[in-house]
């Protein structure tokens, strides 16, 4: 959890380094990452190309379920994003196989419009979204959640966040408008995670030297 330091500690913080953060990110999302987009990314692309792009899509779909499968099978729960994305991504794939790939390919640029607006509005009620997420990736003491450094910092990661779903709604569309369809499948993936990566690595950057800035520190907390 981050605490303010202690009287007698001023600027510790200072010792987190951003290469230590940013290697504990990456050794914990890698692996979502590699299930949940790189993975999914190569089958669509490997059988759209040889067998077209109906069993492409179940392709992915049948990965989508072995996903849930195998963490029931290892007696894991399930997260909701992952329920949620197994139940969006079963509704994109009947669309897509009676409507086409035109429109398999279109919904997820509406869903991430959607959520570049549900930040967006969540600034205008005052309640940034990323406040909400923010104890799901580093707990802050209650007292730490209220600073007003912390606040803007919060204000500000969502404002960012906002812009990153509007950019990688954009690029999607542009991509899937001017590129052929195998093209577009070999691509996207690639510029999509490009974008989120660049944006992870400003979201760490911009939180550390909040945390510097503020003076918090690391405590372990008792379980």
């Amino acid at each position: 959890m981050l605490v303010a330091a202690p009287s007698g500690a001023r600027h510790a913080a200072s010792s987190v380094s951003k290469l230590r953060v940013l290697a504990v990110v990456g050794r914990r999302s890698l692996p979502s990452l590699i299930e949940a987009t790189i993975i999914p990314a190569i089958l669509l692309y490997v059988f759209f190309v040889t067998l077209g792009p109906t069993p492409a899509m179940l392709a992915v779909l049948t990965w989508s379920y072995g996903a849930v499968l195998r963490r029931l099978i290892g007696g894991h729960g399930i997260p909701g994003v992952l329920q949620l994305a197994v139940i969006g991504l079963t509704v994109r794939t009947i669309v897509g196989i009676l409507s086409g790939t035109f429109m398999y390919f279109l919904q997820p640029v509406a869903t991430t419009l959607a959520l570049a607006l549900v930040f967006f509005g969540s600034l205008m009620f005052g309640r940034p979204m990323i406040a909400r997420m923010a104890s799901d990736f580093c707990p802050l003491a209650p007292e730490i959640a209220c600073r007003p450094g912390v606040v803007r910092l919060f204000s500000g990661l969502t404002l960012l966040w906002a812009g990153v779903h509007l950019l990688s709604a954009a690029t999607t569309f542009s991509l899937l408008v001017l590129l052929s369809t195998p093209t577009f499948v070999a691509v996207r993936s690639f510029v999509s995670l490009a974008i989120t990566i660049s944006a992870v690595v400003l979201t760490v950057s911009w939180s550390i030297r909040t945390a510097r800035a503020e003076d918090l520190v690391f405590a372990r907390v008792a379980r």
